[in-house]
This record gives structure tokens, C-alpha cells and sequence, in this order.
């Protein structure tokens, strides 16, 4: 049996794919808004985490 026969007898299967994308689209929304409204002083620490000043020569 193929995997898509599973799926035909799952009843309302078709609501799957239009509720994951709907909380994709919502998880990117908000995290747009937040790294457009982030404090750029906390971005620039973040950013400098990884290389600590004066080690990313």
C-alpha cells in the first residue's frame, strides 16, 4: 500500500496543510515585528557574542 492511501482515510486531512502553514505564517510574522522593535543595543550584543571584542581579528 502507498503512504497516500493512509492519508484518504484520515477524515479532514485536508485541514493539515492550510493550519500549518497558517502557524508558519504567524510564527514569521511575529518574529519580524520583534526583530524590527528589538532594542538595536541588545541586537549588537548579540551580535558581538560569538567574537568577544578584540578576538575577531
Amino acid at each position: 500500500m502507498k503512504f497516500i492511501h493512509y492519508l484518504e482515510t484520515i477524515t479532514g486531512v485536508g485541514i493539515y496543510p492550510l493550519t500549518s502553514l497558517t502557524m508558519f505564517f504567524l510564527f514569521f510574522a511575529v518574529v519580524s515585528t520583534w526583530a524590527y522593535k528589538a532594542d538595536k543595543k541588545y541586537i549588537n550584543t548579540m551580535k558581538q557574542i560569538p567574537f568577544p571584542e578584540g578576538e575577531n581579528e
